[in-house]
C-alpha cells in the first residue's frame, strides 16, 4: 500500500465516523434538512436566499457539527454532495456540490495553493485524451475567465506538499442542474453564487480534505 493508499484509507475511515452518531449530530434525511451529521440553526438571510431553486440540503446553511473540526478548514464529502467550511465552536458553513465522476474523484489532503476570480482554464492532458473532440480544441489557448468559462466565476486551487499543483480546483459553475451530482473531470465545483459567498471565506494556504465515496456507484 503506498502513501496515497494509506491516505485515501485513513481518511475513508474517518469520514465514517464523522457521519455516525458518535461523531456528528444527527439531522432528518429530509430534503429540507441537512445531510446526517450536521443540525441547521437559524439560517443567514443573504446566503439562505441563494439558489432557491436547489433543494435545502444543497443550498448555504449555518450548521453545528458534533465533531471538533479544526476551525478554518474545508470538508468534502461527496456521497452527500456537500461541503463545510468550518467555523470556530463546532459551526460550519454548508454548500451545495458537484464532484467528479466515476473514476475522477481524488480523496486526500490538500490546501488551497491559489485563489483566482473569474480565471482562465484550459483543459489538462488527461481531459484531452480522453475527449479529445470536445477538449481538443482548448489544448493550445485554453479559454479566457467569464460567465462561459467551465471554472465559472471564483475558483480555489489545490495543491498538495511535495506535488505542487493537482489541476483539482474548487470552483463555480453555471451549471446549477448538475449540483448533487458525480459529473466533473474531479473537480468540485459550487453554483457561481455559492463559490463566491465560500471564496470570501476560505485563505489561502487553509486545508482541504476531500473524503472517499463510501456508497457504490448506483447505490442511493
Amino acid at each position: 500500500m503506498n502513501r496515497r493508499d494509506m491516505m485515501a484509507s485513513g481518511l475513508a475511515a474517518f469520514g465514517a465516523s464523522l457521519w455516525t452518531g458518535s461523531a456528528l449530530a444527527q439531522a432528518a434525511a429530509t430534503e429540507a434538512g441537512a445531510a446526517a451529521g450536521a443540525a441547521p440553526l437559524a439560517p443567514d438571510a443573504a446566503e439562505a436566499a441563494v439558489d432557491p431553486d436547489l433543494p435545502a440540503r444543497l443550498r448555504p446553511a449555518l450548521v453545528t457539527m458534533r465533531a471538533n473540526l479544526p476551525a478554518g478548514q474545508v470538508h468534502v464529502f461527496p456521497d452527500h454532495f456537500q461541503l463545510f467550511w468550518t467555523l470556530p465552536n463546532r459551526q460550519a458553513w454548508r454548500y451545495g456540490i458537484r464532484v467528479g465522476r466515476k473514476g475522477l474523484y481524488e480523496p486526500g489532503r490538500y490546501y488551497v495553493g491559489a485563489k483566482k476570480e473569474w480565471p482562465s482554464w484550459k483543459p489538462t492532458p488527461d481531459m484531452i485524451e480522453r475527449e479529445p473532440e470536445h477538449y481538443g480544441k482548448y489544448a493550445e489557448e485554453g479559454m479566457e475567465g467569464g460567465p462561459n468559462n467551465p471554472l465559472g466565476a471564483r475558483a480555489l486551487y489545490l495543491f498538495q506538499e511535495g506535488r505542487g499543483d493537482t489541476y483539482l480546483r474548487i470552483h463555480g459553475t453555471a451549471d446549477e442542474w448538475s449540483i448533487g451530482r458525480a459529473v466533473s473531470n474531479g473537480c468540485a465545483g459550487l453554483t457561481n453564487e455559492q463559490i463566491k459567498l465560500l471564496y470570501t471565506k476560505v485563505p489561502m494556504n487553509a486545508t482541504v480534505v476531500l473524503y472517499p465515496k463510501m456508497i457504490p456507484a448506483g447505490v442511493s
